[in-house]
C-alpha cells in the first residue's frame, strides 16, 4: 500500500476529490493500483512547489500558495490524457489532505467575520471523538436499539433543500464507507466521501464537510499502513458523522464561529504542546489560564515537518512583549490588551493586540494550584463530555486531567484515584514524548504533578504532556514532557528509596477496567469499520448478546444482536435471486451499538476510577 508521499505538499480536498472525478470509467479502476507506484516517483522542488517525475516524458507540477495545493489548476500534468489522467490523480490521492479551516496565517488576526484557523490544539490524532447520544442503561435512547423517536430531528435551523441533497449525499459516502470497511474501500470511495464534503461545504454544512475530511484523511493513513494510525478513532470519527447527518438541524450550524474583540486579559502559562498532523502542519500550542480558571490558548501551526513544532515553541507571544510560547508556558504570564478571542479559548493575533510580561505562577500557587484540587474522577467525567461534543464546538483545555500522584512499578498511582498507565500522545523520534517517559517511569517513589489528556477508548491510561516535581536541590522541575528532552540529572538521586510498595496505598481505585462485555461490543463495533459488513456477518454469533443480557447490559445486547443480524440479512426476490444487503439498515445498526458503547463508557468509566483498591496483599 502507499502513504502520503513525503515532501508532497497538502492538497485541498475538493481538489484531491476532483482529480478523480474527471478520470473515465475505465481508469477508475486502476486508480489504487496506480496509487502503489506513486512512491517509485522522485521528488524535485520548483520556485513555487514541487514536480513529481513519472518517467522521462512525462512529470505532474503541483503550485502551492499558501503552503497548500489550493485550486485544481494549481496541479498540471504533462501527459495528453490531462488532466483526465492517472498520473495527476494519483499523486494529488498521495499527498496529505489540507482543510480549508487550516489555512489561516498562524496567530494571525482574522478577517471580520472570517473562521477561527488553524488545525484543533493537540492536533488530530490524539482526540478520539465519541459520538453524542444518551448512555445506553441509563437513558434506553440509542438509536437502533429500540424506540428511535425523535431521533431524527435537532432543535436548530431548517435545511434547504439543496443542503438536504448534500446531506444525503454524505451519508451515502459515510455509508458506503462503513460497507466496504478499511480493508475494502479504495481511492474511489475516499474521492466520493471528498467530492461529498465539498458539495456539502458549498451548501454551508460546515461541521459534516469537516468531519468527512477527516475521515477521509484517515483512510488515507490506514491505506499508507502508518503507525499513527488507530482504528478507534476512525470509528468515532464516522458514528460522530453518521450520528449528525441524523439530526439535520445541527449539521447546517456554523463550524465555527469567529474571533471577536476582548478586553484585557491576564494569562497564567500552564504548559506548551507540539502539534503534529497528518495532514502535513506541524507547530506548537501553549495552554494558559485566566485569573478566574478559563483556559486560553494561543498557537503557531503551518505546513512543515516534525521538526517544526519544536521551533515553533519559539514563537512570541504576539503583541511585542518578545516572550515565546514555550516560556510562556512554563510558568510565565502575560497581559494582553485588545485581544480577539473565539469562543472555543483561542488567542488571535493582530495589530491590535498589544502585550506585555507579568509575573507568572506555580502549579501549587494560585490561580493555577484549584486546577489540581477537583477530584480526579470528576474531571475525567467532564474530560469524557467533552470528547462526546462535535470537535468544532469544544473549549480549549476541555480533554485536560490535572492529577497528583506516585510513580511507582505498576504505574502512576494518583491520588485519590486510580493505578494509570502513562502514555506518550506522540511517538516520533522527532519528539521526546516517549523517551521522557520512560526516564519518569524507571525512578519509582516519584512524586509528581502531571496535566494528562483524557482517552476516550483506554480506560486504564492518560496522555502525558507536562510534569513537574522535586529536583535535586529542592527546587521544581517544570517539564513540557513532548518539547524538553530530559536526563538522568534532572531526577532527583534515590537517597531515601521509596518502600516496596510506596504509593500503592493511597486509597484509590486499582487499574480501572470497564465490562469485558462492553469491551467486546466495542471491538465489535472497530471490527466492522476494519472489515465492512462482510466481516462483521461472517464474525457475526449469538454469544455476545447473550453476555452482554447476563451482566444487565440489555440495551447493549439489543445493539449486538442487531448489528450481527443486519449485516448477515440477505433477501431474495420472487424468482429465489439473492437480492443486495441493506446498508442503511447496517449503518443504523452499527450506529446504535457505536453511540451504546461510547456513551456506557462514558457512564461507566468515572465509577471506575472511584472504586476502592484492593487491600493489600488481599486475594485476586
Amino acid at each position: 500500500m502507499t502513504g502520503n508521499l513525503p515532501g508532497l505538499p497538502p492538497v485541498a480536498a475538493d481538489v484531491a476529490a476532483g482529480a478523480l472525478d474527471l478520470l473515465p470509467a475505465r481508469l477508475r479502476k486502476r486508480v489504487d493500483s496506480a496509487l502503489a507506484k506513486v512512491s517509485g516517483w522522485p521528488l524535485e522542488p520548483t520556485a513555487d512547489g514541487v514536480r513529481v517525475v513519472v518517467d522521462a516524458d512525462t512529470s505532474v507540477t503541483l503550485r502551492v500558495t499558501g503552503g497548500i495545493v489550493a485550486d485544481a489548476g494549481d496541479a498540471v500534468c504533462g501527459c495528453l490524457l490531462a488532466p483526465a489522467c492517472l498520473h495527476r490523480a494519483a499523486v494529488l490521492s498521495s499527498a496529505p489532505l489540507a482543510e480549508r479551516a487550516e489555512f489561516a496565517e498562524p496567530l494571525a488576526e482574522p478577517a471580520e467575520g472570517e473562521p477561527a484557523g488553524g488545525p484543533e490544539p493537540g492536533g488530530e490524532r490524539p482526540r478520539a471523538q465519541a459520538p453524542a447520544g444518551g448512555a445506553g442503561e441509563v437513558t434506553g435512547d440509542t438509536p437502533g436499539a429500540g424506540d428511535t423517536a425523535g431521533a431524527d430531528e435537532a432543535a436548530g435551523p431548517v435545511p434547504t433543500p439543496a443542503q438536504y441533497a448534500a446531506l444525503e449525499a454524505l451519508r451515502a459516502a459515510a455509508t458506503a464507507v462503513l460497507v466496504a470497511g478499511v480493508t475494502g474501500a479504495g481511492a474511489v470511495h475516499r474521492a466520493e466521501l471528498l467530492h461529498a464534503a465539498h458539495s456539502g461545504r458549498l451548501a454551508g454544512l460546515h461541521l459534516p464537510a469537516a468531519a468527512a475530511v477527516r475521515i477521509a484523511r484517515r483512510l488515507g493513513e490506514a491505506q499508507a499502513e502508518d503507525a499513527a494510525f488507530r482504528l478507534p478513532e476512525l470509528s468515532a470519527e464516522l458514528s460522530g458523522l453518521l450520528d449528525l447527518l441524523r439530526r439535520p438541524g445541527a449539521a447546517v450550524t456554523p463550524a465555527r464561529r469567529s474571533y471577536s474583540p476582548a478586553g484585557p486579559l491576564r494569562l497564567y502559562g500552564l504548559f506548551t504542546e507540539p502539534v503534529v498532523t497528518a495532514s502535513g502542519y506541524a507547530g506548537a500550542t501553549a495552554y494558559g489560564v485566566a485569573a478566574d480558571g478559563t483556559p486560553h490558548t494561543l498557537s503557531d501551526i503551518a505546513p512543515g515537518p516534525p521538526e517544526r513544532a519544536i521551533q515553533a515553541a519559539g514563537t512570541p507571544v504576539p503583541g511585542g512583549c518578545a516572550l515565546p510560547l514555550r516560556e510562556w508556558g512554563d510558568g510565565g504570564s502575560v497581559i494582553l490588551t485588545g485581544p480577539t478571542v473565539s469562543p472555543d479559548g483561542r488567542i488571535g493575533g493582530g495589530g491590535k493586540v498589544r502585550s506585555v510580561r507579568a509575573p507568572g505562577a506555580r502549579w501549587d500557587e494560585a490561580p493555577l494550584d484549584a486546577l489540581w484540587r477537583r477530584e480526579p474522577a470528576g474531571q475525567l467525567a467532564a474530560a469524557l463530555d467533552w470528547l462526546a461534543r462535535p470537535a468544532e464546538s469544544r473549549p480549549a483545555g476541555g480533554d485536560l486531567l490535572f492529577l497528583t500522584g506516585t510513580v511507582t512499578a505498576g504505574g502512576f498511582r494518583v491520588t485519590g484515584g486510580p493505578l494509570l498507565r502513562l502514555l506518550a500522545p506522540d511517538e516520533r523520534p522527532e519528539l521526546p514524548h516517549a523517551e521522557n517517559l520512560r526516564l519518569l517511569a524507571s525512578c519509582p517513589g516519584l512524586e509528581l504533578r502531571l496535566i494528562v489528556r483524557a482517552v476516550a477508548d483506554r480506560p486504564d491510561g492518560v496522555q502525558a504532556l507536562a510534569a513537574s516535581w522535586r529536583g535535586h536541590d529542592g527546587e521544581t522541575v517544570r517539564a513540557d514532557l513532548g518539547l524538553r528532552r530530559l536526563n538522568r540529572s534532572h531526577i532527583p538521586a534515590p537517597g531515601n528509596p521509596a518502600p516496596p510498595g510506596a504509593g500503592e496505598r493511597s486509597g484509590g481505585a486499582d487499574i480501572p477496567a470497564l465490562p469485558i462485555e462492553l469491551e467486546l461490543l466495542a471491538r465489535a463495533v472497530d471490527r466492522a469499520v476494519a472489515g465492512g459488513r462482510a466481516v462483521t456477518a461472517a464474525a457475526a454469533d449469538g454469544e455476545l448478546p447473550r453476555r452482554l443480557s447476563a451482566v444487565g447490559l440489555t440495551t447493549g445486547a439489543e445493539c449486538a444482536r442487531a448489528l450481527g443480524e443486519t449485516a448477515a440479512a440477505r433477501r431474495h426476490d420472487g424468482l429465489g435471486r439473492l437480492l443486495p444487503a441493506d446498508p442503511e439498515a447496517f449503518a443504523t445498526a452499527w450506529l446504535g451499538a457505536a453511540v451504546y458503547a461510547a456513551a456506557a463508557t462514558r457512564s461507566l468509566l468515572p465509577a471506575a476510577w472511584s472504586a476502592p483498591a484492593p487491600a493489600p496483599g488481599a486475594d485476586g
